[in-house]
């Protein structure tokens, strides 16, 4: 009965553990399509360096140059869990294992770059989204919802000597049946600012802010909740009341029993006589009767009130601003920068359904009114482009996200091995004046553990790799257009042997994107 306790608690608590988006472990860094094409911009000399090389704009021909990017994003996540529970399930067939999916749309991530060069100086403004980007949805729910009903089912079963003990018919608990649903959409607008200089000729300094706006919506659903027993499929709520009305008439009985064994004692102690050990030991065995059933009955009450299943509904928003500095330099054919985003701070304001305190901690991330720590974690990139001909560039680059040093709920920071670092390298090709050819590969490592895995939200280590073309349409007019798909690693994890519980995860991400860009 301990586990039934935890229905509630244990679906907010998947659904707490979720990360922003707006943090190392998910940054959206495709901010253009420039990147789609070849990731590894971290030194390259273009428009969409407003994001990626904000130093080495100012190396762009003097005027006004404006970017607008659009990209299609669809991703999958999938979680296949493995819990000797699931076999009790009416849907499983007496399996054990079990996959849950996750399906996320992003139709329009939009992105937009500015630039305003003049002598030495160039003015500039960014806008993109750096976290979220979509919804994801889980249409059955996922495997620590089930877990936990399955745990209420296993549970249950326990009432059958309760209702021997006491003459009673045995419920018969053999299984359950329920509905899930897990969504949640996310979207982190990144507004940036920003000027840079040359005070030199080969070298350039940048200086901005940057600001993130987050919003965030979470619904969690468990409905329709049925109990197999012996007489079949029986509603949870109707089945709470026929198994407090079991417990309530064992608790009678029992309080009727100790009260006969007391008298009987007492008698015994009037008279002077010992008390018979067979009368000590019923009334020890009755006393601890009585404890399992007031502790039963507890649990009990403690569900009533989530008989009709489990709704959530949660909206975050919050603000955040950090500084970011750059620099670029240039000698003979090589180019080389770094960029620098400091920490944003992020305290994601709640309007919740959840208004009230709850004994289990995580469950507290959803509390209307409450402030979540979700910050975006400082960045380091640096990269270098060697250009061997004129019409060619080869570029690498390196980012580092100071995932340790951030601040996320509950500390979930700390449960990361290693701050994630992400390695790159691609290649541009003017095959002509006006028809530009790239590609480029990315390769993601995480620290990730066991420990800070979950079936909410989650990310493996990767290989990225995308392509595309610029094409020159006219004086003032590029048009561009480029493919992005990222390969994820399975990470797999092994909560118990016995009883086996485990759980494997992957992802899948494919981009397209198509933009323009103006120069006057």
């Amino acid at each position: 009965m301990k586990q039934m306790k935890t229905v509630l608690a244990s679906v907010m608590l998947a659904a707490a553990t979720t990360n922003a988006t707006a943090g190392g472990i998910l940054t959206n860094t495709n901010q253009s399509i420039d990147f789609l094409r070849n990731p590894a911009r971290d030194a390259a000399i273009g428009l969409d360096g407003v994001y990626s090389n904000p130093a080495g704009v100012a190396f762009l021909p003097e005027g006004f140059h404006l970017g607008f990017n659009w990209q299609y994003a669809h991703q999958t996540r999938t979680i296949t869990s493995e819990n000797p529970v699931f076999a009790l399930g009416r849907k499983n067939n007496g399996n054990t294992t079990k996959t849950f999916e996750g399906v996320a749309d992003a139709p329009f991530i939009p992105s937009l770059q500015a630039a305003y060069n003049k002598g030495d100086w160039s003015i500039q403004f960014n806008f993109s989204v750096p976290g979220g980007g979509g919804k994801c949805e889980f249409a059955d729910g996922l495997g620590s919802f089930e877990s936990v009903v399955g745990g209420i089912a296993y549970q249950l079963q326990g009432l059958d000597k309760i209702a021997t003990a006491l003459g009673q018919p045995a419920p018969g608990v053999k299984g359950y049946d329920m509905n899930g649903y897990m969504q949640g959409r996310q979207y982190y607008f990144g507004f940036q600012l920003g000027a840079a200089y040359k005070i030199l000729p080969n070298l350039s300094v940048y200086g901005g802010l940057r600001l993130l706006y987050g919003t965030a919506t979470y619904k969690a659903k468990i409905s329709n909740i049925m109990v197999n027993t012996a007489g079949g499929y029986q509603d949870f709520g109707s089945f709470m009341q026929s198994a407090t009305a079991l417990v309530d008439g064992g608790i009678s009985t029992v309080n009727a029993g100790l009260q006969q064994v007391n008298a009987g004692i007492a008698q015994y102690e009037a008279a002077g006589a010992p008390v018979p050990a067979e009368l000590a030991a019923t009334k020890a065995q009755l006393e601890g009767t009585a404890a399992t059933l007031a502790g039963t009955s507890k649990s009990i009450n403690a569900l009533q009130k989530y008989s009709q299943g489990v709704n959530l509904l949660c909206n975050q928003t919050s603000v955040g601003v950090a500084p970011v500095i750059g620099v670029d330099y240039k000698v003979g054919r090589f180019n080389f920068a770094a960029k620098y985003e400091f920490k944003t701070q992020i305290r994601m304001k709640n309007e919740s359904t959840v208004n009230e305190a709850s004994e289990i901690a995580a469950v507290n991330k959803f509390r209307d009114g409450e402030e979540v720590n979700e910050d975006a974690p400082a960045l380091l990139t640096a990269g270098a482009m060697w250009s061997p001909i004129d019409q060619v560039r080869i570029n690498l680059g390196y980012h580092h996200f100071f995932d340790k040093k951030a601040n996320w709920y509950n500390n979930t920071q700390d449960l990361l091995d290693h701050d994630t670092n992400e390695y790159l390298a691609g290649a541009e090709w003017d095959i002509t004046d006006r028809f530009t050819v790239s590609a480029g590969g990315q390769l993601t490592r995480y620290g990730l553990t066991d420990q800070y895995m979950n079936d909410m939200s989650f990310v493996t280590n990767s290989f990225s790799y995308g392509f595309g073309f610029n094409y020159k349409a006219s004086r003032v007019l590029t048009l561009k257009a480029a493919y992005f798909q990222t390969n994820y690693e399975n990470y797999d994890r092994v909560t118990s042997e016995q009883p086996r519980v485990a759980d494997s995860f992957t992802r899948t991400n494919r981009v397209l994107g198509i933009g323009c860009e103006v120069t006057l």
